[in-house]
């Protein structure tokens, strides 16, 4: 008979340089007998083999109702990704009082840190400004800032509040900014404690010189923010689309950019990696990209490994996890985040 509990890690994509330091993997083992498969996710026959001993599960591993009812021992499932897997049972998982955790708190602080610094790069012109000095054809002082707008006092609109806006958020007051939201899963009383007006969608639209596109995708709103929404954004705005790039009509989004309609930064695809052919690489050259870099960074990763340390003791403890996100049954059975 074994002591220890079984926690069981299957974490791909994530590799094990990202979740299994050494201080890691000694600290888990001090609590736990630990299975780990790195490099793929689990084959099944291993699945079944850790099911009747298993209490805690860290990774994307499937578990629909049949697999639940044969893990009588379970007490917790860590995603160590920032999303909800569409895999798992959460209603019959929520029933049985197991758990289902997401890393998207540790996340959230890397990617609002690089929400606002490409929201002041469009704003303030930062890469046009550097390829005018390249080319030897740049103005100085307010001559080369004629298009330049300031994030101070700016009416700012987030879509989405959830771990990304309320790491925003803080980042934002020492802006004064004027803040307001729409997220249809939150009341307008759950936003005024967190400072913030709560607009109805096209109202947010025309109201923002900055909008930040944080809405996770779900089987609701997959291209909510169509042609025709985004035709409501003002002319002179700056957006961040750093969620997923699921929730727009991305090839509007990039037209209307690309235009001139409003300024933009896109750090997330509806396809990645993006294909070397794709034309928007190469047309597009008003558009700030990046490769879906904003969260993606040991620091990261290290507040990853911090937080799956700690729900794990407090669930082998008997008491509630504090770090990680717990699912919502009804948002997390709907979600399509990859």
């Amino acid at each position: 008979m074994h002591s220890k509990p079984l926690i069981f890690l299957d974490p791909f994509p994530r590799t094990e340089a990202m979740v299994w330091t050494p201080d890691t993997r000694a600290a888990m083992e001090a609590m736990a007998r630990v299975v780990p498969h790195f490099g793929s996710r689990a084959p099944d026959v291993l699945v079944e083999d850790i099911l009747p001993e298993v209490a805690v599960i860290v990774g994307q591993t499937a578990l629909p109702a049949e697999r639940l009812a044969r893990a009588p021992k379970l007490r917790a499932v860590l995603n160590v990704k920032a999303n909800w897997e569409p895999t798992i049972d959460y209603a019959g998982a929520h029933a049985r009082g197991i758990p289902v955790l997401s890393a998207a708190p540790a996340m959230a602080p890397a990617v609002a840190e690089a929400a606002l610094g490409f929201a002041i790069a469009l704003g303030r012109g930062v890469i046009q400004g550097d390829r005018a000095f390249r080319a030897g054809t740049e103005r100085y002082g307010i001559a080369g800032n004629a298009d330049a707008i300031s994030l101070f006092d700016a009416p700012v609109g987030l879509i989405g509040f959830g771990n990304l806006g309320q790491a925003l958020v803080p980042l934002l007051r020492p802006f004064g900014c004027r803040l307001a939201a729409h997220d249809p899963w939150l009341s307008p009383e759950h936003l005024a404690r967190h400072g913030l007006e709560a607009k109805p969608l096209d109202d947010l639209l025309a109201d923002s010189r900055y909008l930040f596109i944080l809405a996770g995708v779900t089987a609701e709103n997959e291209g909510f923010l169509g042609r025709e929404r985004l035709a409501r954004i003002r002319p002179d705005a700056c957006v961040v689309l750093i969620s997923r790039a699921e929730v727009v009509d991305f090839e509007a989004f990039l037209d209307f950019a690309q235009a001139g309609r409003f300024r933009a930064a896109v750090d997330v695809f509806p396809e990645e990696p993006v294909p070397a052919a794709a034309p928007f690489r190469s047309t597009h050259d008003r558009v700030l990209f990046s490769a879906h870099r904003a969260g993606g960074l040991e620091d990261s990763y290290r507040r990853i490994r911090a937080a799956m340390v700690e729900d794990v003791r407090q669930i082998l403890a008997g008491r509630p996890p504090m770090a990680m996100q717990r699912a919502e049954p009804a948002l997390a059975a709907i979600s399509r985040s990859r």
